[in-house]
This record gives C-alpha cells, sequence and structure tokens, in this order.
C-alpha cells in the first residue's frame, strides 16, 4: 500500500479497541497515570482502550513485551524513563530505545525523601551529618531511580547511606515506620498521607521541583546540595507501527494530557502531566541514559545479572 493510501486509511483508525501495555502493577502510580491517559484517549478515539499489566523485573518485562508486538497500531504501552535510561545499566535486558516508535511524554514523576516524625533528624544537614559518623544511616528503596538519590548524596557529601531494598513502595514504606531504615525515598502517593498523619516527617524533593502539597520544604538543590532524581512516563509503539497511525495517537495522546481532569488524577497518584511530542520524550530518554548511566557508575552500583 502506497504512503498517501495508507494515510486515507488512517480516518478509520482504529476499528477496534487497542491495548494499552503497562510495565507495572495494578494500583501504583504508573498504573494509575497509565489507566487515566488510557481512559482520556479513548474518549478521543471512540474506541476502548484496554489495559494489560505486564510487571516485573523492575518494570522491565511490559516493555520487552511490548517491543515483540506486532506494530499495526493496536498495541501500544508505557515505556518510563527508569526502563531505558536507568535499569538498562543493572539489568540484562532484550531491548533498546530504537526499537520503539514514541507517541508522547504524558507525566513526570516526583521524588522526595521522609523520615519517621519521632526521628532526630529534622534536615538533611542532620541526616548528612549523622551518616558521616560511624554507623551511617540505612535508607529503604524498591528500585532505582529512588536508590540514586541517596547514592548520590553521600557521595558528593562523604556521607555513608546503606540501601536495603525492598520488591515495593509498600514494604518500603512499612520498614521505615516499623524502624527498620532510617530513610526513605520515595513518591508523593507514598509520603503525603504519612505525612499528613503525622507518622513521617518531609525532609526535602529529590526532583527538580517542589512538591505542591508541601510548597514550603525546599528541593535537595535549594539546600545547597547538588542532587536531583527526574524520571518520566510516556507512551510507544513497537518500532515499524506506520506514521499515520503515530500521527494521530501522538495528537490524541498530547491533547488528553492536557486535560484538568487528567490533571487531578495524576496529582492524586503523585506525578505532574506533561505534554510532549514522542520525538521530545525519545531524546529525553536517550539524554537521560548517558547522564544516569555515569551516576550508577560514580555511585558504584552492581549489575544485578
Amino acid at each position: 500500500m502506497s504512503g498517501d493510501a495508507l494515510a486515507q486509511g488512517m480516518d478509520s483508525f482504529p476499528e477496534r479497541e487497542v491495548a494499552m501495555v503497562i510495565n507495572y502493577g495494578a494500583g501504583g502510580n504508573t498504573d494509575v497515570a497509565a489507566r487515566a491517559i488510557g481512559n482520556a484517549m479513548e474518549r478521543l478515539l471512540k474506541k476502548p482502550i484496554i489495559p494489560n499489566n505486564r510487571p516485573g523485573a523492575l518494570g522491565t518485562l511490559g516493555v520487552s513485551y511490548l517491543a515483540k508486538q506486532k506494530p499495526d497500531g493496536y498495541t501500544m504501552g508505557i515505556v518510563t524513563y527508569s526502563t531505558v535510561a536507568i535499569t538498562p545499566h543493572l539489568l540484562k535486558v532484550d531491548y533498546k530505545a530504537d526499537d520503539f516508535d514514541f507517541i508522547a511524554g504524558i507525566a513526570r514523576y516526583r521524588y522526595g525523601i521522609a523520615v519517621r516524625s519521632d526521628s532526630p533528624y529534622k534536615s538533611i544537614a542532620d541526616l548528612v551529618k549523622a551518616a558521616k559518623g560511624s554507623k551511617g544511616i540505612f535508607f529503604g528503596a524498591p528500585s532505582a531511580p529512588n536508590n540514586l538519590a541517596m547514592y548520590e548524596l553521600g557521595r558528593k557529601t562523604g556521607g555513608k547511606f546503606e540501601e536495603v531494598t525492598y520488591k515495593s513502595g509498600s514494604e518500603t514504606l512499612a520498614a521505615l515506620i516499623g524502624g527498620q531504615v532510617d530513610v526513605i525515598v520515595q513518591n508523593p502517593s507514598d509520603i503525603v498521607p504519612y505525612v499528613k498523619a503525622g507518622k513521617m516527617r518531609f525532609l526535602a524533593s529529590a526532583s527538580p521541583m517542589r512538591w505542591n502539597e508541601f510548597p514550603e520544604v525546599p528541593t535537595l538543590k535549594e539546600q545547597g546540595y547538588d542532587v536531583e532524581i527526574d524520571s518520566w512516563i510516556g507512551l510507544a509503539y513497537p518500532k515499524g507501527t506506520p506514521k499515520p497511525i503515530r500521527d494521530r495517537m501522538e495528537h490524541i495522546a498530547t491533547t488528553a494530557a492536557q486535560s484538568t481532569e487528567l490533571a487531578r488524577i495524576f496529582e492524586s497518584a503523585g506525578v505532574d502531566p506533561i505534554s510532549i511530542s514522542g520525538e521530545e520524550y525519545r531524546k529525553k530518554l536517550l539524554e537521560g541514559r548517558e547522564v544516569m548511566g555515569a551516576a550508577i557508575k560514580a555511585a558504584n552500583l552492581p549489575r544485578m545479572n
């Protein structure tokens, strides 16, 4: 079929439901954001978007599955910053960025540092001072990039931060509340309810921006520590998906990502809405792969396989 004929045929796309592969489990902030953008997009497409959760291996199983699907426009998926820019430095994966046609960037994660409300550490300065002591500080994290914030803080201050790895954010929270670790690096949906309930103290945003929920709490950089962690959520197709389909879905996704209702849902999940093209998102992933690779090497994080 010629390019012109294919483009004309796109007027009827999609003719049936579109699957959305979600690379993390149901209920987490990535899943909530994915389902929300899916709902917003299907209202514009006039066809269902069916979520297909495929969690595992730090989010890489779903991304690997997506790369192997038929590039006909009927299977898209979530490809997060961590699964392209971070995890491949730590874990062997069977895909690369060039295996995807990126549709859009839709959201940005936020990360923050918190301790128990009864903790003796009332500031990042207190935490760093203790980390320079003989015992060091134990922190909990479910995965990268959460742990990189503490490794970078330790590397740049001379403090000793020891990681205790957990399988999920909920296990990490339980470890902090239970006293197994001194500090955690988590997302707003994990931290905000506990701070508001008086069970945690929020010390800093580890992201480039302050948190809307606690605008009075500065970022690490604003507190004098040259550390920030950034991560994103985007949509992609398997490589080779026809350009007219990609163009239409990019328009649908970037339009849906600008809705005020979506912004409300994203905020409840602890992510900030963005609306950038597939090409802009691809560039962020490739730039991030170099930056995060250098950070991981500097932190001397071991490969997991």
